[in-house]
């Protein structure tokens, strides 16, 4: 986060575009923008809290930045906001949401922050809930008929208990007092005791 507050990255060929999502985000956030891949990661730092990338853009794609982000471990969360519809595809993918253009203000502004709060997590917590980010999403599509779920999915599901067990079990490990401290900044006032 820089002194300004967190830092969101919006990266989409449609120029107007970007600078509608800008207009939307940045009372609450600093806003960079890029209109190509390249662009996006020379503007991206270690500064960026949550990057908003298209999927399908000309010269460096949307996944091919995603991978690179990845590889150079900037610690950001991203979210695919794109037209490209998905399938199974998406659980290879490193993003952390994935939202349908067209997408509407609250929609936008409700995952940037969603993403601020995940990056508070740890990585397991982190992972649990980018995975089940993209189950929901397959099984929308599913639902739909959009896409047909395959073995790729049923590994997803795996992952996802997997790592429920994991945690579940550090959960149960908690002393009362250390339960009490993990959970004391929980939003709106609540806390971890009674």
């Amino acid at each position: 986060m820089t002194d300004e507050g967190p830092e969101v990255l919006v990266v989409d060929d449609d120029e107007a575009l970007t600078d509608v999502y800008a207009a939307w985000l940045d009372d609450e956030y600093h806003v960079e923008t890029a209109t190509t891949g390249s662009l996006a990661l020379d503007t991206l730092d270690s500064d960026v809290d949550v990057v908003l990338l298209d999927r399908r853009m000309p010269g460096l794609s949307g996944e091919d930045v995603l991978e690179r982000i990845r590889q150079a471990e900037y610690d950001c969360r991203i979210a695919m906001v794109t037209g490209v519809r998905p399938s199974t595809d998406v659980v290879e993918l490193g993003f952390d949401e994935y939202l349908l253009k067209p997408v509407d203000r609250k929609d936008l502004q409700s995952t940037v922050e969603t993403l601020l709060d995940r990056s508070e997590y740890d990585d397991k917590l982190q992972e649990l809930y980018s995975l089940m980010s993209k189950r929901a999403l397959l099984e929308s599509e599913a639902e739909d008929g959009a896409v047909e779920l395959d073995d790729s999915y049923e590994a997803l599901v795996d992952r996802i208990e997997e790592l429920r067990a994991q945690i579940n079990e550090t959960v149960t490990d908690f002393g009362h007092d250390d339960f009490r401290v993990a959970f004391r900044d929980l939003p709106n006032g609540q806390t971890g005791s009674d």
